[in-house]
């Protein structure tokens, strides 16, 4: 047998290290893209201890709760697949009956997400918010700050009421179309005034050398000179002109995105953890009267999220365009750029052409049901439900509302009958064309404003379901005891000053969702945080609320939020950018929230007295 000797051992170790190098990058690729693999089998073995050695109803409710919780921060499956994990080991672990925990999953909550998502979809089927986001930014102008402010606000209100996601990814292209149209306005304009300064230096100089002062040599090395510095100050004003409007995109972009998430906290069915919250009070204290609905949430929240909005403006006018009161607000006239950007918006608006009847219809249907919602229980007066139909108890909900205005949009056609074709019909001796013209079109009958294939496609069908995985774990973790022993187990916080828990936990709830969903932190969270509340005689509003809406600030990272990952798609902005800007909004956000909840908001709700409808009887199986 012959053996294979290496006559350069240097080298031979070296490929060796190679391989070796190569195999060990191969494994790591390969553990990388079976992760999800990986994590759904090894979690449930890591953490199988705790029911095995401790046999109790807390211990197997704990098991369920870290485990759904570790799925959803790994997202190794989709949320809504996770949310169905009650479903199956609540009921085989002895801690509820399967009928008990299916009900969770279609709640009164769930009912005012489904309705407020289908007000929502009949706006965007219709283009109402495009009509409504165009027509306000015609009325504020193109001046940077200006357009930042307009766009913000125009985004936040759109976000009260439609999805975060749908919001932004309509605004983002309006903005850059309007900043390519400025940019390209200055661009032009710069080449101009340059090619004009040559002119004018050219005549100049011929009538120089025409009254014999410089000769022709020198002057051809004067515009040798010239047009070097000119080429040379066009390239130094290209690049400070791309830099401004770099900045200027990013802005923009950023206050996009950020408006879409603060203005879905102002009202309840704006984004998921506030339904969330309403979800779970209604579940862990079912004689809270109601304590949480549209009117009270909005009065709450709605003052924190104008505050929050205007520092995010100063915030990001200071970041990326400085406060140049001239140059940001335009004092003095509108330049030919600004004129041409404006219109670009007003082109755009007038290819919606004229309110259809369908957009007036919806229009009139989102209005009727807003003024339902304030007027249902405003809290200083009886509300329209008390006097008719809650007199002993709540039969009629938000939910209700809800259902039965977006019912609505099923029932009325998207377009009225044409008269005139129904007259040519009708006649006897009238235009034959005409009438066979209208023949087709009066037979038909008009589609209603909305079908059940668009809301088929555009439903988030997986929020419903994870809202309805949050309400099983709330309910589990009541039936199991778990919440009375965490409740017991945070009783030495009653030592600590409230508002100081209160910024605790805040601080906690925004930095977690930033690598998690807001969903899923609200649903984690929300039910150990009443249960912390009732053990130290604590008002449990003190702390849910503000943690809610933490749970919406999450500006940071591109991958915290819908809206995030949007703007992030554009390509203008890096991480970093997005880092700095979201740290101090971060900060700012978790002061404001406490100092709203440590003013209007104990007034509104009574936060500094233990309320009633807090104390529960926990009953173990």
């Amino acid at each position: 047998m012959r053996t294979r000797v290496c006559l350069h051992e240097p080298d031979c170790l070296s490929d060796v290290g190679l391989i070796q190098v190569s195999t060990m990058g191969g494994c790591l690729k390969w553990l990388w893209a079976h992760r999800n693999y990986l994590i759904i089998f090894i979690i449930p073995l890591l953490i199988l201890p705790l029911p095995l050695v401790i046999k109790t109803p807390e211990a197997n409710c704990g098991f369920v709760i870290i485990l759904m919780s570790l799925y959803w921060c790994t997202e190794c499956m989709p949320l809504a697949v996770t949310a169905f994990l009650p479903v199956i080991l609540f009921p085989s672990m002895g801690i509820m009956v399967s009928e008990e925990v299916c009900v969770q999953y279609l709640k009164d909550s769930n009912m005012l997400f489904i309705g407020g998502l289908l007000v929502a979809i009949a706006v965007e089927s219709w283009e109402l918010h495009r009509r409504i986001a165009l027509r306000v930014l015609l009325l504020v102008g193109v001046r940077p700050a200006l357009l930042m402010m307009g766009f913000m606000g125009v985004t936040a209100f759109l976000s009260m009421w439609i999805s975060n996601t749908a919001s932004t990814a309509m605004m983002l292209p309006i903005a850059q179309a309007v900043l390519q149209q400025l940019s390209d306005t200055e661009a032009r304009a710069d080449e101009q005034e340059l090619n004009q300064s040559v002119h004018d230096n050219l005549a100049f100089q011929t009538d120089l050398v025409m009254d014999q002062k410089v000769s022709l040599q020198d002057l051809k090395k004067d515009e040798a000179m010239e047009t070097e510095v000119a080429d040379s100050f066009s390239e130094q004003k290209t690049r400070a002109r791309e830099e401004k409007y770099l900045q200027l995109s990013k802005g923009l972009s950023l206050s996009v995105c950020y408006a879409a998430s603060i203005g879905g906290t102002a009202t309840l069915t704006g984004t998921t953890p506030n339904l969330i919250l309403k979800g779970q009070v209604d579940e862990l204290f079912p004689d809270n009267k109601g304590v949480i609905n549209f009117a009270s949430w909005f009065g709450f929240a709605f003052p924190n999220m104008l505050c929050m909005l205007v520092f995010s403006w100063m915030w990001l006018q200071f970041m990326f365009l400085g406060f140049n009161l001239k140059r940001s607000f335009g004092c003095g006239s509108k330049n030919a750029g600004d004129r041409e950007a404006y219109q670009v918006m007003r082109a755009e608006y007038k290819k919606l052409g004229r309110m259809s009847f369908a957009e007036a219809a919806v229009l009139i249907i989102f209005i009727l049901l807003v003024l339902l919602w304030f007027t249902r229980e405003p809290g200083f007066i009886p509300g329209w439900a008390t006097v008719l139909f809650n007199m002993d108890k709540q039969y009629v909900t938000d939910g209700t509302v809800a259902i039965f205005m977006s019912t609505l949009f099923f029932i009325i056609p998207s377009r009225l009958p044409n008269a005139s074709c129904l007259r040519h019909s009708d006649a006897v001796d009238g235009d034959e064309s005409s009438r066979n013209g209208c023949e087709g079109e009066s037979m038909k009958a008009p589609p209603t404003l909305l079908n059940w294939q668009v809301v088929h496609e555009k439903m988030p069908w997986n929020i419903i379901l994870l809202l309805g995985g949050g309400f099983a774990l709330a309910r589990g973790s009541e039936k199991s005891g778990l919440s009375l022993w965490l409740g017991q187990s945070l009783a030495p916080l009653q030592q600590v000053p409230p508002f100081v828990i209160c910024l605790l936990l805040c601080l906690l709830v925004g930095t977690f969702t930033e690598c998690s969903s807001n969903s899923a932190t609200t649903t984690l969270f929300l039910p150990i945080l009443a249960s912390m509340a009732t053990a130290i005689h604590l008002n449990p509003l003190y702390v849910m609320l503000p943690c809610t809406i933490c749970a919406s600030m999450a500006f940071m990272l591109p991958v915290a939020t819908p809206p995030n990952a949007i703007a992030f798609s554009y390509g203008k902005l890096k991480v970093m950018d997005m880092a700095k800007a979201g740290l101090g909004l971060n900060v700012v956000g978790v002061v404001m929230i406490n100092i709203a909840i440590n003013t209007w908001g104990t007034a509104m709700f009574q936060l500094d007295v233990f309320p009633s409808w807090a104390n529960v009887t926990v009953t173990t199986p």
